[in-house]
């Protein structure tokens, strides 16, 4: 058995437009901050150490307020303008038919993850979503990962596992869960010193 995990934001969806929305009408209505860009809120969602609410919100810790309303405002927000990467739709087809089994694994809550997947057609195509909701720890914990082997009865001595990603949580989740790692470039990072690279969705057919 072949398994292939996907990371959602940045590998699967495009969604940068909406989460940052969010962030501005959080910054604007709790903070009077002014706004933030696209590049910047995705440079700091892929940091490798990052300080989100000082970042995002010039406070110390994420406050109820600020949670609260996010979440209220993303739930609408995050199916406005989401899209599916090109090729994207093709890869999947393409990896069902030929038997591979495929789940996400997303830092993103598990909620906002089925509702954007959903949106765009193509929840039903994975065997399981995991959000970060689902865990203790989220990427680069490999927790999420093994949450997703478990469902499949993964026996490493007979199957196959892969990890595919746009950031080094997804990377090195893989590196955790002892399962090999795919790093796509077309997503929020454009880091790629990694093993294996991939620049479209086509090319993960030949390297599962």
């Amino acid at each position: 058995m072949k398994i292939v995990i996907f990371d959602m934001d940045g590998t699967l969806i495009d969604s940068k437009k909406d989460i940052t929305i969010s962030i501005n009408y959080i910054r604007e209505i709790n903070h009077n901050l002014p706004p933030l860009t696209e590049e910047y809120v995705v440079e700091v969602i892929n940091m490798d150490n990052r300080d989100l609410p000082k970042l995002f919100y010039n406070t110390d810790s994420y406050e109820k307020d600020d949670k609260e309303l996010f979440e209220m405002h993303y739930s609408s927000q995050c199916i406005q303008n989401p899209y599916l990467y090109e090729g994207i739709l093709e890869m999947l087809e393409a990896l069902i038919k030929s038997g591979v089994k495929i789940s996400v694994a997303t830092n993103a809550p598990t909620q906002f993850a089925q509702k954007m997947l959903s949106h765009l057609g193509v929840a039903d195509m994975f065997d399981a979503i995991i959000g970060a909701d689902r865990v203790s720890n989220s990427k680069p914990d490999p927790e999420m990962l093994h949450l997703i082997l478990d469902h499949y009865k993964f026996d490493k001595k007979e199957d196959r596992a892969f990890m595919v990603g746009d950031s080094y949580k997804d990377i090195k989740s893989a590196k955790n869960a002892e399962i090999d790692a795919i790093f796509v470039t077309w997503g929020f990072s454009i880091e790629t010193l990694h093993n294996r690279v991939i620049d479209s969705p086509s090319e993960l057919l030949n390297n599962v």
